[in-house]
């Protein structure tokens, strides 16, 4: 059974931030933030910053901040997850057209009002809570993904 190292990046500004409404699974037709696996090559930070760069066309200013590390688990071998959840408010550039979904800007306020998935509404206002960072946490779920236990680290 191996684990999957990922990321998410939620890029924001002006009160608003920018997230994907996904095409295609994990989370199918849920709003998540950009990000994907981490590459053999590469941090978690890198990976980050590049996801940022290949689905939305934006650009990195400054290193981003990591806000959470999230672990997530379940009886099925495939769904063994390692993620790295980073905040970046300094970016340049252009939104362009994304394979994996479609692309907005949403008012930081709505956005635990959207479909999101079962843990992002969970750890979403640890992204952008003042205080020490980051944050572990670990959610458990059950053989039908469904979330069934959560904690902080």
């Amino acid at each position: 059974m191996a684990r999957k190292v990922a990321t998410l990046i939620y890029a924001a500004r002006d009160g608003k931030v920018l997230l994907m409404h996904r095409r295609k699974q994990p989370n199918l037709g849920q709003w998540t933030a950009p990000g994907g696996k981490v590459e053999i090559d590469e941090s978690p930070a890198e990976c980050a910053v590049r996801e940022l760069r290949e689905e939305t066309g934006l650009q990195a200013m400054v290193r981003p901040e990591l806000r959470l590390i999230i672990t997530e688990t379940s009886p099925l071998p495939d769904w063994q997850w390692l993620m790295f959840v980073y905040r970046l408010t300094e970016f340049s550039g252009e939104l362009i057209p994304c394979d994996e979904g479609d692309l907005a800007w949403i008012d930081a306020e709505r956005v635990a009002s959207l479909d999101i998935p079962q843990a992002d509404a969970i750890f979403y206002p640890y992204v952008f809570a003042d205080g020490a960072a980051p944050i572990a946490m670990k959610f458990e779920y059950d053989s039908d993904l469904r979330l069934i236990d959560w904690r902080i680290e």
